[in-house]
């Protein structure tokens, strides 16, 4: 072992997670009106069958309108819409009605009821197949029914970074990053 030294680290342990892709989670409420709300606690869980995890606070609103709704549109914005998702976190839409009050063009789904953001690199259309505390939030399981993508942003490998396409990773509070320069690791035992 090197002689390298660590030292407690003060600030809140999931910073070092970060930066994180960052979604918009679209869901229809009770109130039969449309939501949506970022959330960078989210990753793919399953290939087979196509799940992701999502980790929403218990006393969201999202919460209560996955719980009534079920399904869940999963919108990947571009870094250029930092603001937008930073905004659309940070207002509850128990209070405001965020679809007329951030100005939002949405997109009809394919396979389920809330609808996409239509400046949306990507959407992933879901549906909640699962739902766990986990201390001050409950995850939720999602089993994906369908994925699309705006044209030319991505091959079957992703997002085509190399070409200008980046998308909102968030740090903390208000900052988001972009990605970086495309780093290829070497093969086992190559040089």
């Amino acid at each position: 072992m090197g002689s390298d030294t660590f030292t407690e680290y003060t600030g809140k342990f999931y910073y070092l997670l970060h930066p994180r892709p960052t979604i918009v989670v679209g869901t229809v409420c009770p109130n039969n009106r449309v939501n949506f709300m970022s959330a960078s606690w989210n990753m793919p869980v399953s290939e087979e069958p196509p799940i992701i995890a999502l980790a929403i606070g218990s006393e969201a609103y999202t919460r209560e309108c996955l719980d009534y709704c079920g399904e869940a549109s999963l919108n990947i914005l571009s870094l250029e819409d930092a603001q937008l998702v930073y905004d659309l976190g940070s207002v509850s839409g128990r209070d405001v009605d965020k679809v007329s009050t951030f100005k939002l063009d949405l997109v009809d789904s394919i396979t389920i009821r809330p609808p996409g953001l239509s400046r949306s690199l990507a959407i992933i259309e879901s549906k909640v197949i699962g739902k766990y505390p986990a201390g001050e939030a409950f995850l939720y399981l999602l089993q994906v029914t369908k994925a699309r993508v705006r044209e030319g942003v991505a091959d079957r490998f992703g997002f085509l970074f190399s070409k200008g396409v980046n998308i909102a990773l968030h740090g903390s509070g208000r900052t988001f990053y972009g990605v970086g320069p495309r780093v290829l690791a070497s093969r086992k035992g190559s040089s």
